[in-house]
This record gives C-alpha cells, sequence and structure tokens, in this order.
C-alpha cells in the first residue's frame, strides 16, 4: 500500500475517533463491506499505519486531577546522560509523555498527571530530582484543559480524487 486511497483515508479517521467499532460497523460508516473493510484494516496494521489500539480512560474519574508539564535541564549533553534520563523516566507511569525539546531553556518537557499536588511533590523528590544529571526543573501546572485529541490530522494527505489535500470528512 503505497498511497492511501479514500476508504483507507476513511478508516484511518473512523479509528481514530472509535477504535472499538466493530468491523460492520467500521464497514457501514464507510461505505465498504465488511470482508474488503476487514482486509484494508489488517493491511493498515501490518504497513506500520495502525500502530495499536487502545482505550481511553476518564483521569479524574480514576482519581487523577493534577497535569503538571515539567521543562528538565541537564547539566551535561552527552549521549550517556540523556540516555540515563531516558531510561529512568520509561519507567514512570506518571509521565505521559517525554520530548527531548530545543528553543528554550531546557533540554526535555514532560507531560505528568498524579492524584494531587501531594503526589507530585513526592515523584518530584522521590524520583525526578534523584535523576543523575537533572540540574533544572519547572513545573507548571494545568488549571483548565481547553482542548484535547488523540486523532492525528489527516488534511494534509493528497486527496486520492483530487490533486490538493484531503477535505475535512475524508
Amino acid at each position: 500500500m503505497s498511497r492511501l486511497d479514500r476508504y483507507d483515508l476513511k478508516i484511518l479517521a473512523e479509528l481514530q475517533r472509535d477504535a472499538g467499532l466493530s468491523n460492520q460497523q467500521l464497514a457501514e460508516r464507510i461505505g465498504l463491506s465488511p470482508s474488503p473493510c476487514s482486509r484494508r484494516v489488517k493491511q493498515l496494521q501490518d504497513e506500520g499505519y495502525i500502530v495499536r489500539q487502545v482505550a481511553l480512560l476518564n483521569r479524574k474519574k480514576l482519581g487523577l486531577s493534577l497535569t503538571a508539564f515539567v521543562l528538565i535541564g541537564m547539566d551535561r549533553h552527552t549521549p550517556e546522560r540523556f540516555e540515563h534520563f531516558q531510561s529512568v523516566i520509561r519507567k514512570c507511569p506518571e509521565v505521559v509523555e517525554c520530548a527531548l525539546v530545543t528553543g528554550m531553556d531546557a533540554d526535555y518537557q514532560l507531560k505528568v498527571i498524579v492524584p494531587d499536588m501531594e503526589h507530585y511533590q513526592q515523584w518530584l523528590l522521590g524520583t525526578l530530582t534523584r535523576i543523575e544529571g537533572v540540574s533544572i526543573v519547572r513545573s507548571s501546572f494545568v488549571l483548565d484543559q481547553i482542548t484535547a485529541s488523540t486523532e492525528l490530522p489527516l488534511t494534509h494527505l493528497p486527496d486520492p480524487r483530487r490533486s490538493g489535500p484531503v477535505a475535512e470528512n475524508a
């Protein structure tokens, strides 16, 4: 599958909205019969377009009410320092995102989700500041989530029926 066609794009869009759709439901939504729809989903998985399917949980119902964005500065910029930091952070369930960044006075940006400020302080002092090489920690706390999505934009991909980008609702 070197090029995605309109059915592939519809499948990707629908599964991003609700990966729990049955094959029958998905086929109806995109206008294919179930067998070809199932084959296309399998092909999209095999080719790496669909990496995995997950359930999105309600963090507030689970008692996870504090979200923090944390900027981390490292004392030395060596591969060993960065590899060690990353290996420790990958083991922290509180860290839901970690990115190596540029353009600010930080090396990493973390998104951390915890029950409350007490848990954040315990994690900060018990784990984060104990990682060798961490020299700067700047935390910002989310007051209100304005928008959040797990859906990737697909509108930049070429529309197989035209020469321009895909319409908003592929």
